[in-house]
């Protein structure tokens, strides 16, 4: 189609009639069948045949790290490449919207392998950039080397692995005739609108806004030419685009920012704006984006893919605009191109999207013979330094590109058979096959007659579980049990010690976990780590700045009063080795009064957990806590519940209710029961309950944690039973004495009448 746009330029020359000639024979034999590359003319000459073999990587740490490795020929030399599963490039429920009779939207979500895009580079070439994929039956994505840019696909019908590497001629001038829409003056226009629109949307107040990765959320419609052009197979039109974005995410790394696919629609009935030139055509798709596309897949940009000659003209896209509902839109055309041309073309109008102009070949440079955003497509791996700056001072800027997309609510199908129990369903046993082996569920949601359940931590083999069986069990010593009782599927919900009880180590328990200094110095630098001394907390919370502080503002850090010093960040001592640390994480140490002091930095715009930052809940006093880097009263953390409220027979809950303990009923432990509290449902009877005793004898005396509750009853029970021990034994021994006086008694009568008788017989 390019030849024959080029061939018009010609036709009133002076020698206008032999150039018609030559188009008609152009005309007839570019279209004869035996011609299947047309429009691939940008690839130079016959692809090479290749084996990828899988080779051990040979760099430290690599294979544990999930590198894989292989082994190709490919360019004249054999070359070792190094690829790696991409994260965060799919969507989770990957919405497919599409079109039925009468304009009838559907939704799908269908199964979408997410494990199977990679991004990785060629050993010897630091320069280098690889992005492949193997989700349809062998590798297909792009190799760039020593500045030359390669695209492998598998070889059809081939029995040994055999693959397709095919040159990409960035040199060819027939190629080099397209370009983008954009011209100078129009995008000197676009910037100096942006330049006039509120500053908010130009600067952030998010607080990681010096960050190290910056996320692009992309969703892309496909009109209905182009559904078409892949003969109305929706399969064929999602393959192509899945391989299209996994090129553009490989193009993209190189600015820090990840390219995450939210969704796409595609239009299998019709065509549904007015397709004119492209700038009108541009305005019409985000016009019509706007009226409920938005919503359905909400975006950082979305581009419009569409199979229409505009001519010289491949792309079109607004500058700057990547936060703007009204403007965030990008159009390109695509005829017969390769997947990496199509990737190029779109990355390229992302780019304007993001902020970069055309580049000036004079001054802009990127070590390449041509960059992205050159104003003719040219086919390249690398942005220029000109681009770089545009992105740094306009579209990194932008507020949506700080948002993290798994941190965000991603839209769920409601569906019978996706194992997910949801309104309107009584079960959910899955698949045909799962099903066919679930005794309790059936294959429409519904439980099997004659059963009471078919799912839940309360329900073995289809029945309710007896009350008193344990659902959930005591995770640590901030925690509590869960009993079922009896009549439901359901366990209770969680509950755990309130806030700011003792646990050991000196601790508090806050959120269902006993933070202590010295376990938390252990986690960073080692089993025999210690928390440091005070005087380390003072001298380098106090200071302000990563390594001390008490918190990050927008565009700087909290100092620690002398107060609060104790909750900014963990200072650690008896470090004997350095520990391996993820990225961005620095080790630091401090001498102060003969104390050596070890902690982590934490600074802006990293998206890591924080380590190093003292855990709420740590104990900052004798009755105070750290929460929110402040040292707080404990009063002001749990103040409406204390042992007394449960007699000095329990512990408090999360929900300020006694979970009492074993003997003792809720909801305030007073008289006996099987224990728990209100909410943990009714724990198993306890077959060596106390009973002697009359409840009214007791004094409840008082308590710890570290003293559980049956054990103190048992002492008690020993205590209350020694003066009926005593009791029992001095009656005893008055018995004894009682009866051996009886026997002496008729001995001495006895003996007296033996005397007189021997008196008188003598």
């Amino acid at each position: 189609a390019f030849l024959l746009q080029g061939a018009t330029d010609f036709l009133f020359t002076s020698e206008g009639y032999f150039v018609t000639l030559l188009l008609v024979w152009l005309k007839v034999f570019l279209f004869l069948p035996g011609w299947p590359q047309v429009g691939h003319s940008q690839r130079l000459g016959p692809p090479e045949v290749v084996i990828p073999r899988r080779v051990t990587p040979t760099g430290r740490g690599m294979k544990l790290q999930g590198w894989f490795s292989y082994k190709l020929h490919f360019g004249g030399q054999r070359h070792v490449v190094h690829i790696k599963v991409k994260k965060n490039f799919l969507s989770k429920n990957f919405p497919v919207f599409t079109y039925a009779d009468k304009g009838v939207l559907l939704q799908d979500q269908p199964f979408v392998q997410d494990d199977c895009y990679y991004s990785g580079y060629v050993e010897g070439d630091p320069e280098s950039l690889v992005s492949l994929s193997n989700c349809f039956g062998g590798f297909q994505g792009m190799l760039q080397t020593n500045d030359i840019v390669y695209e492998i696909e598998p070889k059809r019908f081939s029995t040994a692995f055999e693959h397709l590497i095919y040159k990409l001629d960035n040199k060819d001038t027939n190629f080099s005739y397209f370009r983008c829409g954009l011209t100078d003056e129009k995008i000197a226009g676009q910037l100096k609108i942006q330049e006039s629109i509120n500053s908010t949307l130009m600067q952030s107040a998010y607080t990681g806004w010096w960050t190290h990765h910056y996320f692009l959320e992309v969703a892309v419609v496909i009109d209905y030419s182009r559904y078409l052009h892949h003969k109305s197979n929706a399969s064929l039109v999602e393959k192509e685009v899945f391989l299209v974005l996994n090129g553009i995410n490989g193009l993209m790394k190189a600015l820090g920012l990840e390219v995450f696919f939210k969704g796409m629609e595609i239009w299998t009935e019709k065509t549904l704006i007015t397709i004119g030139k492209i700038g009108k055509s541009l305005d019409n798709f985000c016009k019509w984006k706007q009226k409920g596309f938005d919503k359905r897949v909400p975006h950082d940009v979305v581009q419009l893919f569409i199979k229409k000659d505009f001519g010289k003209t491949r792309g079109l896209a607004f500058v700057g605009t990547v936060c703007q509902r009204q403007f965030n839109c990008g159009i390109e055309s695509f005829l017969n191109q390769p997947i990496f041309t199509l990737s190029y073309i779109v990355t390229h109008e992302m780019g304007h999207l993001l902020g970069m102009k055309h580049d000036d070949p004079k001054r802009c440079k990127c070590g390449a013979s041509s960059c992205i955003l050159y104003p003719v497509v040219a086919l390249t791996t690398k942005f220029s330094n000109c681009s770089y700056a545009d992105y740094w001072n306009i579209g990194r800027r932008k507020s949506c590109l700080y948002n993290t997309p798994m941190s965000q609510t991603v839209m769920r199908e409601t569906r019978c058979g996706n194992s997910v129990v949801e309104a309107g369903e009584e079960c959910d046993c899955g698949s045909l096959k799962t099903c066919n082996t679930d005794p309790c569920c059936q294959l429409n949601c519904t439980v099997t007659a004659g059963v009471n359940c078919a799912f839940g931590l309360c329900c073995h083999n289809c029945t309710f579980s007896q009350s008193g069986t344990v659902c959930r069990q005591v995770a640590n010593e901030c925690d509590l049990p869960e009993w079922c009782n009896g009549t439901t599927n359901q366990c209770p919900e969680d509950v755990y010690k309130q806030d700011g009880t003792f646990c050991t180590g000196g601790g508090y328990c806050y959120k269902k976990r006993c933070n202590r200094p010295h376990e938390q110095c252990r986690q960073i630098f080692g089993i025999r780590a210690k928390n440091a001394n005070v005087s380390c907390y003072r001298a380098v919370n106090t200071r302000g700045d990563r390594f001390g502080n008490c918190g990050i503002t927008e565009t700087s850090y909290i100092r620690c009063s002398m107060a609060d010093s104790l909750c900014g960040r963990v200072q650690c001592e008896n470090i004997q080795e350095i520990p391996l640390m993820s990225n961005h994480t620095t080790l630091h140490w401090t001498k102060f009064d003969n104390n050596t002091c070890w902690g982590t930095d934490y600074h802006f715009g990293i998206r890591i957990a924080d380590i190093g930052a003292v855990k709420d809940g740590t104990k900052c006093g004798p009755e105070n806590m750290c929460i929110r880097r402040r040292c707080v009263s404990l009063s002001t953390v749990a103040p409406n519940c204390s042992p007394h409220l449960c007699s000095l027979r329990g512990v408090c809950n999360n929900r300020q209710h006694c979970h009492c303990r074993s003997g003792w009923n809720p909801p305030i432990c007073k008289k006996r029961g099987r224990g728990g509290s209100v909410d943990s449902g009714p724990p198993p009877e306890s077959p060596t309950e106390d009973t002697f005793e009359p409840e009214t004898e007791e004094t409840p005396g008082p308590e710890t944690e570290e003293t559980p509750g049956p054990q103190t009853e048992e002492r008690v029970g020993k205590r209350n039973l020694v003066p009926y021990f005593l009791i029992l034994l001095l009656f005893l021994i008055l018995c004894l004495l009682l009866l051996f006086l009886l026997f002496m008694r008729p001995k001495k009568k006895d003996d007296t009448e033996e005397v007189s008788v021997s008196s008188n017989s003598s």
